[in-house]
């Protein structure tokens, strides 16, 4: 009976072991999915987080589109410009938002003139670049036909 007795209580020592294991890996496993859902509610906000600024680019290049497609093309008339620019100038209702409208124009065409200068550098550095290489051809062609006049 004493045998029976301490199988029992070897039995019942084993299983209260294999319920603290059992309730260990429970935890584990409820701090895994807990980790898990940390790091899925981090991605899930970083995706909305991406698509606002998404969102924010495209009605930007939606406006810059919009701004592009009001500037006068070549062969408008300058009425068309000016009706064109009337129109938008009615539709800034405050003093503010014309001082803002100026301060846009003002910057903008500050980068046009600045980009007008690059590119007329450019050019008279290609103008140079191509009377000098233009000067060297001539050159050589006329060695080449003073060679051909010696022989």
């Amino acid at each position: 009976m004493s045998q029976d007795v301490s199988q029992w209580l070897a039995e019942i020592k084993m299983l209260r072991q294999q319920l603290t294991e059992a309730q260990q890996e429970r935890e584990q496993a409820y701090a895994s999915a807990a980790n898990w859902q940390r790091l899925y509610e981090t991605e899930a906000q970083q995706r909305r987080a991406d698509t606002a600024l998404a969102k924010q680019t495209i009605e930007s290049l939606k406006q810059q589109i919009q701004q592009i497609k009001s500037i006068p093309v070549a062969g408008e008339t300058p009425s068309d410009t000016l009706a064109m620019i009337q129109a938008e100038v009615a539709q800034l209702e405050t003093p503010q938002a014309l001082r803002e409208k100026l301060v846009q124009v003002l910057a903008e065409r500050d980068r046009l003139l600045e980009a007008l200068k690059t590119e007329q550098a450019n050019h008279a550095q290609t103008r140079k670049g191509l009377t000098t290489a233009l000067g060297d051809a001539i050159d050589m062609l006329s060695k080449g036909k003073g060679n051909n006049a010696e022989e």
